[in-house]
């Protein structure tokens, strides 16, 4: 998933989407252990995104408790 999108998520559709990349990440690094993974670059790929997510959501909750305070 491209950044540009995940930027226009909720928060709690990135919450969820960062459990489904979790799961990858647990499903390949199975495979990458018991040498089934064809492509390794998409464990790289999922450790991106899953930082990506966890960026945006820490962003998005900072934004909304200053916005709360300051109203």
């Amino acid at each position: 998933m491209e950044l540009d999108e995940l930027k226009q998520m909720s928060p709690a559709d990135l919450q969820v989407k960062e459990r489904e990349v979790r799961e990858e990440m647990f499903r390949l690094r199975v495979k990458l252990r018991t040498n089934q993974l064809q492509n390794p670059s998409g464990y790289k790929r999922a450790r991106r995104e899953l930082a990506w997510i966890k960026t945006l959501i820490t962003q998005k909750t900072t934004e909304a408790a200053k916005s709360a305070g300051n109203a």
